[in-house]
């Protein structure tokens, strides 16, 4: 659910609830700012969510040298 700032600050206890079954996206300025996450929610982490769509053969540890050697 995304569901803009200032409303979830008017109808902050709604949304606590709501968030035990489900991840609610907050947007401020039409850019996403937090997320409002229940405990019992199982959580992915980035690299969890972006398996499969970066090719399996991708050498991070390259990647990693690669982009720190620009700087």
């Amino acid at each position: 659910m995304i569901v803009n700032s200032t409303e979830v600050n008017n109808n902050f206890k709604k949304y606590l609830e709501l968030a035990s079954g489900q991840e609610i996206v907050i947007i401020k300025n039409g850019t996403a700012v937090a997320r409002l996450v229940g405990i019992g929610i199982q959580n992915k982490s980035l690299s969890e969510q972006m398996r499969g769509l970066i090719p399996s053969e991708v050498d991070e540890k390259l990647i990693k040298t690669e982009r720190l050697s620009r700087h």
